[in-house]
């Protein structure tokens, strides 16, 4: 286990550790900065870029994970659904490109990151940019039919003004311990929460929706499993995951959350040998392990893998479920 690994860990258990406590003080400045910086940008100090289109901004508090990148795609082909133009804006992180550029869905996952390949998947227009503005104007320069961009991530890049703010909770994980960086996951206060228009909380499948506001503020969203595909030509695994029975499977997750993939795969009845790596793991063949007859994987994972030729790669899709009064409260935002 890495060292990242293994505080990740420790920021998500119930109470701070003998690591976490000794980073209190440097989250006590951390805090300070955030709540400067914020300062600033409302007083005006600080300048936000608005862009010629309504933005939507899905993001989350905590460092890593929450699902973000499926309730994007999900939004935005709901949207999509109801006459919207959507675009799609990430930063890229993981990746090398250092300026804005357009997301093709064969790019290299070491230049535009592996997340964005995922969004580019979805045939919605993608750019990738650290600056979130000047990638959201070369998406319009582009695209110049598109009406609504949704920006995968960037909660905290306040420099780009938006519309609409939705924060993504992961039920499973929470805020871990309750504290800001580095001493807990939490990029910023869970206060935060009280001023963004919309909260959707990551639940289980099972989960009841029961908990949902009625005006749409608070929604559930949930994972649905798509069928079985093999990491090279996307084609689906007949009989899977049944015709992997006897066989010797091991399963890889360079994901924030590696443990919700391993249920997933219990949940299937799928008996795999597990390795959990770092988010965002640059995948090399060395990785893979020999002995298994099948390996399993995510599909961030798999745009990583997909040109390794091995026939024994295999991911699963997802996509995120939304609550249909979430699409109602964003689009009557949108509106208003």
């Amino acid at each position: 286990m890495t060292a990242a690994a293994a505080l990740t860990r420790r920021w998500y258990r119930s109470r701070l550790c003998a690591l976490t406590a000794l980073l209190v003080p440097a989250s006590w400045l951390y805090g300070a900065v955030v709540r400067v910086r914020r300062g600033l940008y409302a007083a005006g100090w600080m300048k936000r870029r608005r862009v010629a289109r309504l933005v939507v901004v899905v993001g989350n508090l905590t460092v890593g994970g929450g699902g973000k990148t499926p309730a994007a795609i999900a939004l935005a082909r709901a949207l999509a659904a109801r006459g919207a133009a959507p675009g799609l804006v990430s930063r890229g992180y993981g990746g090398r490109s250092r300026t804005p550029r357009e997301v093709l869905p064969d790019d290299d996952p070491a230049i535009v990151g592996d997340e964005p390949l995922i969004l580019a998947r979805s045939g919605f227009p993608v750019v990738v940019g650290r600056d979130r503005a000047a990638a959201a104007e070369l998406l319009i320069a582009r695209h110049p039919q598109t009406s609504v961009i949704v920006c995968d991530d960037g909660l905290q890049h306040l420099a780009l003004a938006r519309d609409v703010e939705i924060v993504v909770v992961d039920d499973a994980r929470g805020f871990g311990n309750g504290w800001l960086l580095p001493a807990g996951p939490l990029r910023e206060p869970a206060s935060r929460l009280a001023q963004v228009d919309a909260i959707a909380r990551l639940a289980d499948a099972q989960a009841s929706a029961g908990d949902a506001s009625a005006d749409g503020r608070e929604t559930r969203i949930v994972h649905r499993a798509l069928p079985w595909r093999r990491v090279g030509d996307d084609a689906e695994v007949a009989g899977a995951p049944g015709c992997w029975r006897g066989a010797r499977v091991a399963a890889l997750a360079g994901i924030a959350h590696p443990q919700r993939f391993f249920a997933t795969l219990r949940a299937q009845g799928i008996d795999a040998a597990t390795t959990a790596l770092d988010d965002h793991h640059a995948f090399t063949p060395a990785d893979l392990p020999a002995d298994a007859d099948v390996v399993l994987m995510t599909e961030k994972d798999a745009v990583k893998c997909r040109r390794f030729d091995d026939p024994r790669l295999h991911y699963l899709p997802i996509e995120a479920v939304i609550d249909p009064r979430l699409v109602e409260r964003v689009a009557a935002l949108i509106a208003a």
